[in-house]
């Protein structure tokens, strides 16, 4: 338009006024057409500082901070004085590109100028200087100011929640005599940001009782606020409201709304939601959808991918993906990053490595968020090290990629390997926090560290300053129990005052199992069974306790319990991906198309490993019956089907990987080592716990686990 009325007063021979000339320039810069902004503005005679302030705050507003400066000095040296506007504009520009120096250096020229201050470019200087993280300068001025209007107040309350000074921000928001929609909207969202969910939602509903009506924003913030709670009953009318004020389609509300039903459960609602995306927002590459609107529903397909995967349905998670791509909207980070965890929940190493590919294709630096995901889907595929590879190329690594790093090694079974990461993580000044103890202890437990491991636990108390938490605790008495020193075990639950912690119960109990120690396993089971009546896994690890002691009296009663309190044992199951397919094996199962060769292939190779020294560990059959009965029963294990179809389905030589949702039982895992020594193959198993790789007879965990 602005184009077409320029040639139309060229060819017309209209006088070219400053006020027509900025009139167009302003025309050109709301199109966002800055080539011809740029060429109409070098024609404009005697500029004035509004034709200086029209290009400066419109190239502010997309973030061209070069351009903008060199524009600022070209104006001063034209002798043109910056107005207040041009001031506000340029230090905008200072906040959204986190440039505190810049910020200091133009409130100094506004200072040595003798600039006026209005309000709004003192509310400007303020917000610059809560927002680049330079606080003491904010609250200087904030206490110095005469005359403070609500908006300074919103800003200094938004800038003590930023620095965590929850107290303060409370405070402020209590002093304020004057509450708008922006007030409350900044301590609610706030709140819900530092993890005082609980505070925000009284907050909000004091809004509604006492306060000002609801805008967009509040709307938006209160659905996330549901979401994050799981709150029906907060939602459900949140959903209805919008819907009767019209304001249901608004980007970010039709995303809060989609995110709100995907944390409740709810996916049938959130793709209602979503299919009611108008069509010409759906591509990215569509002229007429501005740039807020092509990442609002950027946003809308990320959420919808992540309600699949927070729901578990990753194949639906994967297929929405794949449509994404097909209608070419953009992928950000946070969607690969929901893929990769995918990739890793299902332990597909292929597909793992086509989505890292992706990334590679469309650009995204490997920054600490992308890479801790990339090192932990690589490391839960069995490729430890392909999460080195990453974890080496990422730039800058801070505390949650050096976790991953040492949570990778720990899952291995390279204990001394995760250790030594942790000591370098410190050397090189990254503090660790509750989690990387958490996974360092949890390597140490895994191979056997005891030492290291109550060093460890020492050094986070004492000199970090850690509160140890249940995961922290459980690591200990795992790694007591494991070293078969039960008394300390219990001493160490005594000590530490636990006493209704059923993890860490669920451990010494496991240890007890392990080192057939009937007596202290009793005293575990009743105090788990008072705390849990209707937990599957503490029956079944009593049951099976009492059966490797060939205490079968009581291993029936505590069956017999469980059969009366109607609780039923997770099943075990082994699966294998081959092809893009994924085969899924129970014990003893005659399901599988080829089930033939399978249980053939089987009774053959377990025929030629007792050859070779290989033998049934019938002692971890927990139910009295005959040992040959006992051997039918380990022989067609789960994982024990899902090696062998992988054996008969693959070329020789080729790696074996399968997981299991179970811990692998001591004959599976006998059974594994003999087939890989005879095999010459590199078997990889995944279970609950941890991976097993299996190579030339020998286990990677050094037959502890």
């Amino acid at each position: 338009m602005a184009h077409i009325l320029h040639a139309k007063a060229v060819k017309d021979g209209t006088v070219w006024s400053l006020k027509l000339a900025n009139y167009l320039l302003s025309l050109c810069v709301k199109s966002q057409n800055f080539d011809y902004a740029h060429k109409l503005f070098d024609e404009i005679p005697g500029r004035d500082v509004r034709s200086w302030t029209i290009l400066i705050s419109g190239l502010a507003r997309i973030g061209s901070f070069r351009m903008v400066l060199e524009l600022f000095r070209t104006m001063l040296m034209e002798g043109v004085r910056p107005n207040q506007f041009t001031l506000s504009s340029l230090l905008r520009l200072c906040c959204s590109e986190n440039e505190p120096k810049m910020a200091k250096g133009i409130h100094g020229w506004i200072l040595r100028n003798g600039i006026d201050f209005d309000v709004a470019l003192e509310n400007s200087v303020l917000d610059v200087y809560v927002k680049c993280g330079a606080f003491h300068y904010a609250e200087r001025l904030f206490e110095r100011r005469k005359e403070t209007d609500t908006i300074a107040w919103n800003i200094m309350i938004g800038g003590h929640m930023r620095i965590g000074d929850v107290e303060k921000s409370l405070d402020l928001f209590s002093r304020l005599s004057f509450k708008d929609v922006a007030s409350w909207n900044t301590i609610i969202d706030g709140l819900m940001r530092k993890g005082y969910e609980r505070t925000a939602l009284e907050l909000l509903y004091q809004m509604a009782k006492n306060g000002p009506a609801f805008n967009e924003f509040t709307f938006s913030t209160a659905l996330v606020l549901a979401s994050t709670l799981s709150l029906w009953e907060l939602g459900r009318p949140i959903h209805s409201l919008v819907l009767i004020l019209g304001i249901h389609n608004k980007g970010f509300i039709r995303t809060s709304l989609i995110d709100f039903y995907c944390k409740c459960g709810e996916m049938e609602q959130a793709l209602v939601i979503f299919r009611k995306i108008p069509q010409v927002y759906l591509h990215s590459l569509n002229p007429i959808v501005t740039r807020d609107e092509s990442m609002t529903e950027i946003i809308a397909w990320s959420s919808l991918i992540s309600g699949f995967v927070h729901n578990n349905e990753y194949e639906d998670a994967l297929q929405t993906f794949i449509s994404m791509i097909r209608e070419h909207i953009g992928v950000d980070r946070f969607t690969v990053t929901t893929i990769a965890s995918v990739c890793a929940n299902i332990g597909s190493l292929t597909l793992g490595q086509q989505i890292h590919a992706y990334n590679q294709k469309i650009g995204h630096q490997l920054d600490f968020h992308l890479g801790s995901s990339l090192v932990d889907m690589y490391s839960k595929c069995g490729s430890l090290e392909d999460a080195r590879m990453i974890f080496k190329q990422a730039s800058s690594p801070n505390v949650v990629l050096w976790t991953s790093m040492v949570s990778a090694c720990a899952l291995h079974g390279q204990g001394r390997e995760a250790i030594r990461i942790f000591e370098l993580m410190i050397k090189e000044g990254v503090r660790p926090n509750e989690i990387s103890f958490t996974v360092v202890l949890t390597a140490c437990s895994h191979a056997g560290l005891l030492e290291e491991g109550c060093n460890y636990f020492q050094l986070m108390k004492e000199v970090y300053h850690i509160k140890p938490g249940v995961e922290h605790l459980t690591c200990m008495v795992d790694l007591y129990g494991r070293a078969c020193r039960l008394d300390e075990a219990k001493e160490f639950i005594q000590r530490n005052r636990i006493s209704n912690e059923t993890l860490i119960l669920k451990s010494l109990l496991s240890s007890c199992r392990l080192h057939k120690n009937i007596e202290m396993g009793n005293w575990v089971s009743e105090k788990l069974l008072h705390l849990e009546s209707l937990d599957a896994g503490s029956h079944v690890l009593f049951s099976n306790m009492c059966g490797i002691n060939h205490r079968w009296e009581e291993a029936a009663k505590m069956r017999n319990l469980m059969r009366q309190r109607g609780i039923n044992k997770l099943p075990g199951q082994s699966w294998i991906q081959l092809k893009n397919q994924v085969h899924t094996f129970v014990m003893g199962d005659r399901s599988h198309p080829r089930e033939a060769e399978i249980y053939s292939y089987l009774d053959e190779l377990i025929g030629r490993l007792k050859e070779i020294g290989y033998s049934y560990t019938t002692e971890q059959v927990t139910q009295d019956v005959e040992e040959e009965q006992g051997e039918l029963f380990l022989g067609h294990h789960s994982e024990k089907l899902a090696i062998a179809y992988g054996l008969i389905s693959t070329p020789s030589g080729t790696p074996i990987r399968i997981m299991k949702n179970l811990r692998v039982c001591i004959d599976c895992h006998n059974f594994i080592k003999y087939a890989s020594q005879l095999l010459g193959r590199e078997i990889i198993v995944r279970d609950i716990r941890r991976f097993h790789h299996f190579k030339h007879g020998s286990c990677s965990c050094g037959d502890y686990w």
